[in-house]
């Protein structure tokens, strides 16, 4: 059993879309970052970073914090979405770093100065807007005559995707990039990630790309 502490932010949502890919159970603890949950001694204890998401693995007593490490985690200890063979495995985690370094850094700053606060900095404005369409191009390139980033569907698609489904936000129009848009779509079409998505609770219709 596995204790989910998470929000509805895309990092908390790379988690819960693994989860439910992998069928395992798991408690849902909504940790709301907007009233300062995150920042109780109880949370810190799990999360000591101040940050959703975070887990507690009932049948260790392990907790994890970071986005990324637990995805690792869980693919590990259930043999799934993240392939044995050494070069595919190792590509897979360069676009899991990928995405904690670049895209969701980038894109999430884009949501401050593009959708919370436009009109305040333009330089802020300029230079995430133009980063995050630089690593939308990106993908948009490794994603030719692919299915999924990565060989078979895996933790890096999963992470990935919840960053783009908040296109809008980015000021992006994902026919641009029709690569990402397909893999987008391909993905939305999931059950686990559209159950995934609504973890801790629903907000509304999913983005349709």
């Amino acid at each position: 059993m596995i204790d989910l502490y998470t929000w509805t932010t895309p990092n908390g949502r790379k988690i819960s879309i693994l989860l439910e890919e992998l069928g395992v159970p798991y408690t849902v603890h909504s940790i709301n970052i907007g009233q300062g949950d995150q920042k109780t001694p109880e949370f810190l204890k799990i999360g000591p970073n101040n940050k959703i998401p975070a887990i507690v693995d009932q049948d260790t007593g392990l907790s994890l914090m970071e986005s990324g490490a637990i995805m690792w985690y869980l693919a590990e200890k259930h043999g799934k979405f993240l392939s044995k063979d050494p070069v595919e495995r190792i590509r897979t985690m360069e676009w899991l770093m990928w995405q904690m370094a670049g895209l969701g850094p980038m894109a999430g700053q884009s949501h401050h100065f593009l959708h919370f606060n436009p009109g305040k900095a333009e330089y802020a404005e300029e230079r995430f807007g133009s980063e995050v369409k630089r690593l939308y191009s990106v993908l948009n390139t490794q994603l030719e005559g692919r299915d999924y980033i990565v060989g078979d569907y895996s933790i890096a698609d999963m992470a990935c995707w919840p960053w783009v489904s908040r296109y809008e936000w980015q000021q992006i129009n994902l026919a641009d990039y029709p690569n990402v848009q397909t893999w987008y779509k391909r993905l939305l079409a999931r059950e686990a990630v559209q159950k995934g998505y609504h973890v801790p609770k629903v907000m509304g219709e999913i983005p349709q790309g």
